[in-house]
């Protein structure tokens, strides 16, 4: 453990923490000493809610020390049941209070209370939040649904979604999104867990023929465990981007018995259409770097490659327990995974693949503004900005289209402002020209300063190009490519410089620019 000033994920207990939040019925007393009850500004301050998160922190002081903790964890357990009279008791410590051994899992068997206990033993100092969250979700779902017998006739085109959780990023707008895409398609969600759900959803999990995992970071291991104990296979292709949603359709229908869908197309998606356009020459092979959780890098790297066009030059995340999925992704696109939950490591890595945009977490959008690169968020953890109050999913059609806008009007805002510096000294867009359809005006002479820049010390002689900066040169638009080239020439002729590299085009660039 290790002190630093940002953090990817908080200590297990705040995992435990957003299943107790996400569900209903459900209540967590958190034994915890004054000072660790932080957590509830997550939920209020950052996710919005309009109620503070079913927790009971025991919060005992300095002074309790002296007599016995264990008391006041008991004390703080039956009023929490006589006061909120909850379906289902979750009871644990927070990494301060580990330090006690109070052992709040077997004090909960004395507690004497009508209600089902489930204790946590969350390893403060050797796993984090996603772990965390996991392991309360995989709990829950094995007391409630464990001995619970499984139907002799289930409807095939019944199923679960499982991974949905309170702080979870757009998960509210995403569970939305994809129930929607379900239905039309002609199954029946029966339960969504643990997000809205109760005590009494999860024993009904197995009522269904087969489960969906949209986070498997949550609900892999319940998943498994559901298989295993009850038969339930499960899907788990995640539906983030246009191809990815297609295939999850198609699976979705396949495990329910229903036919192969005649036409994959969709008039709600409106992404594709740029992969077609002449716009779309703009982006191609721009170097995006990606970092954020597994199941969002991952599937960001397939969009940027597959449907954008992009160039993927650096992907990784800060979860170790998924870190073989992230490298077998990163080996389809030449190159290594990175595996940290340092911030800084990060910086450095973002510093040497030279992106052209970054897409992660608030970490790296604070990370992207001091190199002035632009930036989308795709993963938590991210601050309020990133719970709008409109609906913005990430999966399903609709979740391709808040996706496009997210990661390409910021390039093309950069693309405004190259126009913007290229053209500054041109005769008819310079801020003294006049506008070109007045006729009286039109006709407006070029300003003095405006004049073509000619470099004093230019070489009539033609200037060679690199290979790689001929292919740089083409990223620019068609339209003021052949100015750049003339601009870059003249630079590189009066410096000196030959042949033309990648550099000189920038430096030219900068010079004009100015």
């Amino acid at each position: 453990m290790k002190l630093t000033m940002w953090t990817y994920e908080g200590p297990p207990h705040v995992g435990a923490m957003r299943i107790a939040a996400s569900m209903t019925g459900v209540h967590y007393v958190l034994h915890a000493p004054q000072g660790d009850t932080y957590a509830d500004l997550l939920f209020t301050m950052i996710e919005r809610r309009q109620s503070r998160p079913p927790v009971t922190y025991t919060t005992f002081q300095a002074r309790d020390l002296a007599g016995s903790t264990a008391d006041v964890f008991k004390t703080a357990c039956r009023d929490a049941v006589d006061r909120f009279q909850p379906e289902a008791l979750l009871v644990g410590a927070s990494c301060t209070a580990e330090l006690l051994q109070d052992d709040p899992g077997g004090l909960a068997k004395t507690l004497d209370v009508d209600v089902p206990v489930v204790a946590l033993e969350l390893p403060s100092y050797q796993k984090k939040e996603a772990w965390g969250a996991a392991e309360t979700f995989y709990r829950l779902v094995r007391h409630f649904a464990g001995g619970v017998s499984r139907p002799s006739e289930i409807a095939p085109n019944s199923c679960n979604i499982l991974g949905p959780t309170a702080l979870g990023f757009r998960n509210r707008d995403d569970v939305v999104e994809i129930r929607r895409l379900l239905e039309e398609h002609g199954l029946d969600v029966r339960v969504v867990a643990p997000l809205g759900a109760s005590p009494a959803d999860l024993a009904r999990l197995p009522d269904a023929a087969f489960n969906i995992v949209l986070y498997p970071e949550i609900a892999d291991v319940t998943a498994r465990w559901l298989k295993k104990t009850h038969g339930m296979p499960f899907l788990s292709t995640v539906p983030i981007g246009v191809q990815a949603t297609r295939a999850f359709l198609a699976e979705a229908r396949a495990m329910a018995g229903l036919p192969a869908m005649v036409d994959a197309s969709n008039e709600q998606e409106r992404s594709t259409w740029y992969a077609k356009s002449v716009d779309s020459n703009y982006l191609t092979n721009k170097r995006v770097f990606i970092f954020g959780d597994a199941t969002h890098a991952i599937a960001a790297a397939r969009i940027a490659s597959r449907e954008l066009g992009f160039k993927v030059c650096g992907l990784g995340t800060y979860m170790r327990e998924f870190a073989r999925d992230v490298r077998e992704a990163a080996e389809q696109y030449g190159i290594e995974a990175l595996i940290t939950d340092d911030h800084l490591d990060v910086e450095q890595a973002i510093i040497a693949a030279r992106p052209e945009l970054v897409l992660g977490t608030q970490m790296e959008r604070h990370i992207a503004k001091r190199m002035r690169v632009p930036c989308a968020v795709i993963s938590a953890p991210v601050h309020v900005q990133d719970f709008p109050a409109r609906y913005s999913p990430q999966m399903g059609f609709e979740g391709a289209n808040v996706i496009f806008d997210a990661w390409v009007h910021p390039l093309m805002m950069g693309l405004e402002e190259h126009l913007l510096q290229m053209f500054r000294d041109d005769f008819e867009f310079n801020d003294g020209a006049a506008a070109s359809h007045l006729h009286e005006t039109g006709t407006a002479k070029a300003p003095v300063d405006a004049a073509p820049i000619i470099m004093p010390d230019a070489v009539d002689q033609p200037v060679g190009w690199t290979v790689e900066a001929e292919k740089e040169l083409k990223k620019i638009p068609f339209f003021v490519r052949g100015k750049a080239r003339r601009n870059t020439e003249l630079f590189a002729a009066g410096k000196g410089i030959q042949p033309i590299t990648v550099e000189t085009l920038y430096d030219a660039k900068a010079h004009f620019a100015r």
